[in-house]
């Protein structure tokens, strides 16, 4: 994930509907600009999901320009089940939209858990998202190490199992989830702590909840260590959350970019997996909505 940051299909990844990305188009048109189009409303946009064995979601940071109201109708007419990273005052709105807020926000994505200083606010934060999730019925919080500030790994590892210790049984109590985001410290994140998958595994493992897992950021993790579905394929159990997002980048999922979605999709499947994939690329293409839908129905094995 990142808040701050931010390619269009060749041939041959999917088989994408052209109809049910044109009306998506014409939609956000009219969403953007407020024009009257003839057919251009939400109502108009086709459902894209057709399978339905990843239940995918989208963050909402990506579509900001896009009122919230409008937004949801958008996700739900393309077979969303979701929004991703969404404020507790969000919530009210996607839920009375029939979707579900499939990762909340909560502290700060540089003064993290991995220093002790922080552990008020964060916690605090985290009380706050773990309670407002619990209300609606959502299950998913994101947290963060934090920034490294010089200090070691297994001090940063130390340091965060103590924190997420002193909240995790709130967590378990309200039935939500604490999802500590992998983020890459190499080009959108500069001294990230959790920037490979052996500090969360050892967070996991120590803080020992099933409570407690890692929002397996696919693009950040590419960038980092590659080998993605090796990684899935052994360290699944401890993956609660899915993102996407196209490397180079961070555009669109679509061949213009390096890895094969669809593959890694299935292998995502082939562990069993029940929780959200959300796409979290920042559009390129001057129709945002039609690579939202393209993304979708490529992640639709």
């Amino acid at each position: 994930m990142s808040i701050m940051q931010s390619k269009s299909s060749p041939t041959g990844l999917q088989n994408v509907s052209r109809r049910g990305i044109l009306t998506a188009g014409a939609a956000f048109a009219a969403v953007a600009t407020g024009l009257p189009l003839p057919g251009a409303t939400a109502a108009a946009i086709e459902k894209v999901v057709k399978n339905g064995n990843i239940r995918q979601s989208v963050s909402r940071w990506c579509y900001s320009k896009i009122p919230l109201e409008k937004f949801c109708e958008i996700c739900k007419k393309l077979g969303l089940v979701g929004i991703d990273l969404l404020n507790p005052d969000e919530l009210p709105t996607v839920k009375k939209h029939g979707l579900i807020g499939t990762m909340l926000f909560s502290h700060s994505l540089t003064e993290g858990l991995a220093h002790t200083k922080n552990h008020a606010e964060c916690l605090s934060k985290l009380r706050q998202s773990i309670d407002a999730a619990s209300e609606f019925g959502f299950a998913n919080v994101v947290c963060f190490p934090g920034n490294r500030y010089g200090i070691a790994e297994e001090d940063g590892i130390k340091n965060t199992v103590e924190g997420l210790k002193k909240i995790i049984g709130h967590a378990e109590e309200k039935n939500v989830t604490l999802c500590m985001e992998y983020l890459n410290s190499k080009v959108d994140h500069k001294d990230y702590m959790f920037d490979n998958m052996g500090f969360g595994v050892e967070v996991c493992k120590q803080v020992g909840s099933k409570n407690c897992k890692i929002l397996y950021d696919i693009y950040h993790a590419q960038i980092m260590e590659g080998d993605i579905i090796r990684t899935i394929q052994d360290y699944h159990e401890y993956i609660a959350h899915y993102h996407t997002g196209g490397v180079p980048g961070r555009n669109e999922i679509d061949e213009s970019q390096e890895l094969y979605y669809p593959a890694i999709m299935r292998a995502i499947l082939k562990t069993g997996f029940g929780g959200y994939v959300a796409h979290e690329f920042v559009p390129k293409a001057p129709d945002p909505v039609k690579s939202l839908a393209q993304a979708i129905e490529i992640c639709d094995v």
